[in-house]
Formats: structure tokens, sequence, C-alpha cells
């Protein structure tokens, strides 16, 4: 369903004002800093909303003031803001980044591995394979005869990639390998305590199931009840059940090591940046452009904004297999359990303002 717009004034907008709006520029800056040397901008959206739209607000960086307001005149001189749908039409979801403890050498404790994407595995252009696509796959197997269906989630864990020698590092916990797969990214905690990170580098291609619904139709929770500390309770308490349940899910993430990057710094987002805690979203990639910036309101959203409800500027720089639509995001809230515990409880409807570029806004009919 196409996007509809609402152009709307800043003043208008609940909690516009009192965010802090330094954060969000400073998440905006990476985003900026990636167009200004990247060779390859980000691909349009369907919104319409081109990577040049974003040029002359991003020439504009280098001569801020240091005046507390200005990062919030930064946005209000550069965007325009526009609702997107009804207000409280959109839905808001959190993610993290997990850490887990883990083996460069299996044995009997540590037996579940995080693999490295298989060299004929990639990922499709559009209209490349239709018919492979019209069954929502968007990766292949690339084979002397042409793109074939990958394997699943299933044939991956019975062995269909064994002897490979694409293992990574092994964890002691099946459901911690499934997560990361979830969040697309972790810190992996070595023996000697030493961090590295594992990022996001490929998929099977198949469409994702989320294994909240799936328990929800097997009757193991409620619908209101499902938050990733019940799924992970759930799956506890039913191990001779995984296969059932974890298979249903087809899609299976493979990982690259990235040991340069700073691990106290976020996880790289599909942006090709440094996610930032609280100010960095996953969007539908189809819809929307990277970098571009979103004001999002949830009133009954009161456990990530302290005591206050939820009105925070936040920077499109990640997407997932979850995210579609236009009024639809995950925060990015941060690495470890903490974040974890946070993201799993955030579930609720929102209020969603495109911040679109000035450049764009005759150009889209606003």
């Amino acid at each position: 369903m196409p996007a509809v717009l609402h152009p709307a004034r800043f003043e208008d907008i609940a909690g516009w004002a009192a965010d802090d709006h330094r954060a969000a520029l400073s998440a905006f800056r990476a985003s900026a800093l990636h167009l200004q040397i990247s060779e390859k901008p980000y691909r349009t959206g369907t919104l319409g909303i081109d990577a040049a739209d974003f040029r002359p607000a991003i020439a504009s960086l280098d001569h801020l003031s240091d005046d507390v307001d200005e990062p919030r005149r930064f946005f209000e001189q550069h965007f325009v803001p526009c609702r997107i749908g009804d207000e409280n039409s959109g839905f808001l979801t959190g993610y993290y980044e997990p850490e887990v403890e883990v083996s460069r050498t299996p044995d009997a404790q540590y037996r579940f591995p995080f693999l490295r994407r298989p060299s004929e595995l990639r990922q499709l252009e559009a209209g490349e394979a239709p018919d492979l696509q019209s069954a929502g796959i968007t990766w292949a197997k690339q084979g002397p005869e042409g793109l074939n269906e990958f394997a699943d989630r299933g044939s991956i864990e019975r062995g269909a990639l064994a002897g490979r020698n694409l293992e990574i590092a092994w964890a002691r916990s099946r459901v911690d390998v499934f997560f990361t797969h979830i969040q697309g990214s972790a810190r992996l905690i070595e023996p000697d305590g030493s961090v590295t990170r594992i990022t996001f580098d490929g998929k099977s291609g198949h469409p994702f199931t989320a294994i909240g619904r799936v328990l929800i139709d097997l009757g193991e929770i409620e619908a209101r009840s499902v938050t990733m500390d019940t799924i992970r309770q759930c799956l506890a308490e039913n191990p001779e059940r995984l296969d059932e349940i974890l298979w249903q899910n087809r899609s299976f993430i493979f990982f690259r090591e990235d040991p340069e990057i700073d691990p106290m710094r976020g996880p790289i987002g599909a942006a090709k940046v440094p996610l930032t805690a609280g100010r960095s979203i996953a969007v539908d990639r189809e819809t929307h452009t990277f970098g571009t910036p979103f004001f999002i309101e949830a009133r009954s959203l009161a456990h990530v904004n302290g005591p206050k409800p939820f009105c925070r500027l936040m920077i499109g720089q990640d997407t997932g297999s979850a995210i579609i639509g236009p009024a639809r995001a995950d925060i990015f809230t941060g690495s470890g359990a903490s974040a974890g515990g946070e993201a799993g409880s955030i579930k609720h409807s929102a209020t969603f303002h495109v911040l679109v570029p000035r450049p764009a806004v005759a150009r889209l009919g606003l």
C-alpha cells in the first residue's frame, strides 16, 4: 500500500520541541558522512526521497553553531514533516545486539555454530528470478545451470552445509544463536574475555516467519503475552520441540566477522554506518531511503524514554525482514541483556512523521 503523507508543522507535533535533537543530529551525521565518501548512494525507496535530496542539509553541517537550539533549527530548516497515514496507525518494535559466550573450537559444551555465507549464495536483483521471487525468495544459490532455491533453516541445521569450514564460532545455546539470527548481529565473548563482533552477511532467502506467531498458533503463548522473554521461556520449557518450532522460520542468517570495528560502538546497520542506541531505526527498505529522519510518537510506550511517553527523532539506518510498511519501525536499543529486555517489550502503536528534505517536497507534490 502506498504511503499517504499529510504535511504538518513542527510546532504542531507533540513532543518535538522537547526532544534531544543533538542526539538525533549525531546519528544523522553518520549517514551524511557515508553519503559524502561512498561512490554508491543509498537506493531510493518508493516514497521517492532521493539521496541527492539530502545534499543541502549535509552541506550545512560544517557551519552549525554551538548554540543548544542549533540542532533543532537544522532539522526545521532543511526538512518538512509529513505524517504517514492516520494518527497512531503505525507500529513500533525493538531490536538489540546480543552478547553471546562462544568458543572458537567446538566441544561438548559449545555445539551450535554461527556460519559464514557460502560463496554460491547471493542476493537476487529485482525481476531476476521471477519464479523464485514470486514465492518470496530474496537470495538464491548460483550454480552452473542458473539460480535455485537455497537450503532452508531445517536443512542447514540437519547438516546441508556440514564439512565446508563455514563456522566462525560455537555457542552453548541453540536459542541464543537463533535470536542472534533475528537481531542480525552480536558481540561474541570468548573464554579469555576478548570481544569480537559478527554482522549480517546474507540469508537463505526464504520468507521470515515470526516465532512468536508460531507459538501463538500452537497455543503455547497468548498473543497479549508475547515478548522476547516469554518466547525464550516457552522454548526453554519445550526443548524437545525446538525443531518443530524453530524450523518453521525457514530464513537462516549468515554472518561475517568485523574484528576492526570497535565493539563498544553499535553494530553496522544496512545503511553501512554504526547504529546509535535509541536513535537508529530499521525501516522498510522498499519504501524508505536510508538516512531519512522520522519523528515517532508512541504515547503508550514509557519504559524506553524514562517515565515520559516516547516522542523522539530517529534516523532510518537499518532494515529487517519483518519491517514492512511505511509506518513501521524497529528501534535499536543497544547491546547486551538489558537492551534485549527493553527491545523485547516494545510492541506499540505509534504516529510516524517522516521528515522530507526540502528539495523533494515539490517533486512529491507536498
